[in-house]
């Protein structure tokens, strides 16, 4: 089964995460399919930037999106849907 989640990276007390299409067997850092997209937890704002185009592409494949990656994924939907519809 194919999952996309958060592979951590940075160093102590500084995380940076990417957002990746793995196996949900493999382990946390470990090897991946594809990078989507980041996530920097210590930024202010929209602090997430995700290729929407391929998350849906995953989704529709049957991957499953991490309970974080998918707030993230609806964050940014409604940060790119706001300013459309001014």
């Amino acid at each position: 089964m194919v999952a996309i989640r958060l592979r951590r990276e940075g160093t102590t007390n500084t995380p940076y995460y990417k957002v990746v299409v793995t196996d949900q067997r493999s382990p946390r850092d470990g090897k991946f399919i594809e990078i989507i997209g980041n996530y920097d937890p210590k930024k202010q704002g929209l602090n997430a930037n995700i290729d929407l185009a391929r998350a849906d592409y995953w989704i529709g494949q049957g991957a499953q999106p991490s309970d974080t990656v998918l707030s993230l994924i609806k964050k940014i939907r409604k940060a790119v849907a706001a300013p459309a519809a001014n």
